[in-house]
């Protein structure tokens, strides 16, 4: 069986969510698939997630309701995210370059940061940048590019380009899934571009991801395993959901 159906259902149901609002819709029998669990799970999973306001159900399975995607993406998996951020602050040191993708995790992880912590951080999520211009010690940097709404974020040669002329000490990225087989995923060609060229910049790459996107695809290959030096979750490193990452992967946290 695969690990995700072992999820409870509150994180199922942000992790179904996520992916809706990632795609613009998400099929039933697919999503049935993808978390190995009975269509009627998942029927009301959708029903529940309908009742809260979140997606309007069509013939077949569900399409998103969202003024604001990323607003809605920041309120997933908090205390996942704030756990990820705390492990991740210590791998940060002084006067480090550190680039950031424009993930929500990556967000967080902004916000975290202590204000006179003296480094260098460039990014291409818009709402990073801006906590990020609030804290006098971090010489914040905003990448060109162009704006993609869904992710509040810069996209596309330019931001490509800004991301290779910086030699960083450790870019924090995250992604859409996580496979042991096939590494990292996104839902667009443009988000995995620049995930690429950020990774190719950097000294050390660390995967930040809550554990719902643990053993699952998305349209777009990204990052090979081979390319990550750390992984970090919410999760105890030595839980068992980790285990088919422990061969591929120098580092669990």
């Amino acid at each position: 069986m695969a690990l995700k159906g072992t999820l409870d259902g509150e994180t199922r149901r942000a992790a179904l969510l996520e992916l809706a609002e990632e795609r613009g819709g998400l099929p039933l029998a697919e999503a049935a698939e993808l978390w190995d669990v009975h269509p009627m799970t998942i029927r009301r999973d959708f029903e529940l997630l309908e009742s809260a306001g979140r997606v309007r159900r069509v013939r077949g399975g569900v399409v998103p309701v969202q003024a604001d995607p990323f607003a809605a993406r920041q309120a997933q998996n908090v205390r996942a995210k704030e756990r990820i951020s705390a492990k991740i602050l210590p791998l940060l040191p002084a006067s480090a370059a550190v680039g950031l993708d424009s993930s929500t995790t990556a967000f967080v992880v902004a916000e975290a940061l202590p204000a006179e912590h003296p480094l260098t951080v460039v990014t291409n999520g818009l709402a990073a940048f801006e906590v990020l211009t609030r804290k006098p010690g971090v010489r914040a940097y905003l990448t060109g590019g162009e704006r993609e709404e869904q992710n509040l974020s810069l996209v596309g040669a330019l931001t490509e380009s800004a991301f290779s002329a910086f030699h960083f000490d450790v870019a924090v990225v995250s992604a859409l899934g996580l496979h042991a087989g096939s590494g990292t995923s996104e839902s667009t060609l443009a988000q995995a571009a620049v995930k690429d060229a950020l990774a190719r910049a950097s000294a050390t790459v660390v995967l930040a991801l809550d554990a719902s996107k643990l053993e699952s695809r998305a349209r777009v290959r990204s990052l090979a395993l081979d390319r990550v030096d750390v992984l970090v979750t919410e999760l105890d490193p030595t839980d068992a959901r980790l285990d088919p990452y422990r061969a591929h992967l120098p580092r669990i946290l």
